[in-house]
């Protein structure tokens, strides 16, 4: 490999889930099959949201846009992933990987925006019922929503900027399933430091900022809970909550162990075990957890479609 190849690839090899043939036909079938649901999943609720008037409040209006999220994210991962499970090498362009970095990133940021969104959404519901509707405006969603999708692209802008900026050296062999900052570090040979710096400085902000509104929210709702006199009120807010904390808790974890952890502690496979979660297993979950199991959500469904 000459010298321009080092500085400048051309294209990278990406190693994927794992290297092991007997393995990749039935991954194939598996990331098919949540491909399969995540998108069937997230453009109903997209769907349905939009068409019943009944779900036209603020709580499905994040949904509809976690949902648009989660099914960008995935989008951008798996179905380079799954050519990746039935092609000899498994290489993606210079400026796909850029691309799809980018891309990457946008969505996750937002999906950290939704999701504090909707914890500061339920604290409004359950802590001022009185005045949740004049408070949740659509002009006060629009903007909930807005301005985290600008600081996303911003994101999204800044960081392959800065990496295909740098100088590669050594190997061009990335040793995940796709491009992303983390996995791209070691490939890096100057401005190393700076770099790594910069990654885990706006990864810290990103989760402890989304990550503190999320508790204070949760924290607040439990206070109201724990002084309501009625058992049944009590136990209804907790189902309310009770769904969005366990994605919390599963998304937020899997992040932390992602990004913040110093980069020795880093390992390939634990890495790739965390990713798959994050980046496909939760939008598919999301919809089912957060609307399908809703009765407004199948309520909504039978009168879309006219199914008795």
């Amino acid at each position: 490999m000459g010298q321009q190849n080092l500085t400048t690839p051309i294209e990278f090899i990406l190693l994927g889930v794992t290297r092991q043939p007997e393995f990749q036909f039935p991954l194939f079938g598996v990331f098919l099959l949540i491909y399969a649901v995540t998108v069937v999943g997230n453009l109903g609720m997209i769907i349905l949201t939009k068409l019943d008037s009944r779900l036209h409040t603020p709580m499905y209006f994040f949904i509809r846009h976690l949902a648009f999220i989660d099914l960008g994210n995935s989008t951008v991962i798996c179905p380079k992933m799954l050519v990746n499970f039935i092609v000899d090498q498994n290489t993606i362009s210079y400026y796909a990987c850029a691309t799809q970095m980018a891309f990457f990133i946008m969505f996750i940021v937002s999906e950290l925006s939704v999701l504090s969104a909707m914890a500061y959404d339920r604290y409004v519901a359950i802590c001022n019922p009185l005045l949740y509707h004049v408070i949740m405006s659509q002009r006060l969603c629009r903007v909930l929503v807005g301005i985290p999708y600008l600081y996303s692209a911003f994101q999204a802008l800044l960081f392959p900027i800065k990496y295909f900026t740098l100088t590669f050296c050594g190997s061009n062999v990335i040793s995940h399933f796709y491009c992303d900052v983390v996995p791209l570090l070691p490939l890096i040979c100057t401005r190393v430091r700076e770099t790594e710096l910069l990654t885990v400085l706006f990864s810290a902000f990103n989760l402890i900022s989304s990550l503190s509104v999320v508790l204070l929210s949760y924290l607040l709702i439990l206070w109201t809970v724990c002084q309501m006199r009625s058992a049944e009120g009590r136990k209804k807010a907790f189902s309310t909550c009770g769904s969005h904390l366990t994605v919390v808790v599963v998304f937020y974890g899997t992040l932390i162990f992602m990004y913040v952890q110093p980069k020795s502690m880093h390992s390939s496979d634990t890495d790739k075990v965390a990713s798959v979660f994050y980046t496909l297993v939760i939008p598919m979950l999301n919809p089912l957890i957060y609307s399908l199991r809703n009765k407004e959500v199948k309520n909504a469904f039978h009168r879309v479609f006219k199914y008795p």
